[in-house]
């Protein structure tokens, strides 16, 4: 029973003495510095890094938009995560805890983890290729592993890829085997223009032709004037014109519906006709008077 009391008032005393509150007055404080640092160093390198880049549009290495945004977001991503791990590790240290014996435990396990983590690694690997080779940045327009969108991430292991309508598709870096940019050159818009039989082709030819030098300045995105290809096609009812424009990376879906527009409007202030569905009928009357044999001898 004494000591059981005993044991009881050395508890009291422990709880309720000054160094016990003073360590973990002082720990919580400490947690909390480290935790204000960590967060002013991330947004004071952002910031760095923000201004880094944008001095680098303007000097004499400058870099292009695409690959800016890229390297940008994949810098302060690492950054994040290296603060992140340290400020972890210091919390860890604040609590008396081994790091060193952690360490070392940890990256043993990391070794075996590796041996089993083939495809982590590849798609490592294949992010630094992607990244430092330019295959891709954010805001291109790719098609890759059958996913086509615009890029909206690049990172070490995966990079994001957002579709027309709205989904965002994760692939492992690993997995891109294959890749088509459309965003790095010009694209070209291609229209087919479908004139009918019975219209002079020589004159739609002509006022398409006057068209379409005037297209280029109501349309920037228009690198030089559309060029009239000729006739493409003759088709079952219909005479098909082609026409090509080289425009804006990427402006070749919108220029294309310009272009239809315009010639459409065009035809039919000219009295040009497009083709469209027709149904020729005969009554009986009128095959009995074709077969019939003409009544008038000599």
């Amino acid at each position: 029973m004494e000591n059981a009391l005993k044991d009881w008032d050395a508890a009291v005393d422990f709880f309720t003495g000054a160094d016990l509150w003073y360590a973990l007055g002082r720990g919580t404080v400490k947690i909390l510095l480290i935790i204000i640092i960590s967060y002013v160093i991330i947004k004071v390198g952002n910031r760095v890094i923000s201004q880094f880049f944008a001095r680098r549009r303007q000097g004499p290495f400058s870099i292009t938009e695409r690959r800016e945004a890229t390297l940008k977001k994949l810098i302060i991503n690492a950054l994040t995560y290296i603060v992140y791990f340290t400020a972890f590790i210091m919390i860890l240290e604040t609590f008396t805890l081994d790091i060193g014996a952690l360490l070392a435990g940890a990256g043993i396990a990391g070794l075996a983890i590796g041996f089993g983590a083939q495809n982590l690694v590849r798609d490592i690997i294949s992010g630094f290729f992607i990244i430092f080779e330019d295959q891709f940045s954010v805001g291109d327009y790719i098609f890759a592993s059958g996913v086509e969108g615009i890029v909206e991430e690049v990172g070490i292991r995966t990079c994001k890829i957002k579709g027309f309508t709205g989904e965002v598709h994760i692939l492992p870096n690993g997995n891109v085997t294959q890749v088509t940019n459309y965003s790095i050159h010009n694209s070209f818009a291609i229209v087919d223009v479908s004139i009918a039989y019975e219209e002079n082709i020589e004159k739609a030819e002509r006022v398409i032709a006057e068209l379409l030098e005037e297209l280029p300045d109501r349309y920037p995105e228009m690198i030089t004037v559309p060029e009239l290809l000729g006739v493409q096609n003759l088709a079952a009812s219909e005479v098909v014109i082609r026409i090509m424009a080289e425009v804006e990376p990427m402006e070749h879906f919108s220029m294309s519906r310009a272009i239809r527009k315009e010639v459409k409007n065009r035809l039919d202030m000219e009295g040009i006709e497009i083709p469209f569905p027709r149904l020729v009928m005969y009554s009986r009357h009128e095959e009995e008077t074709a077969h019939e044999p003409s009544k008038t001898g000599g």
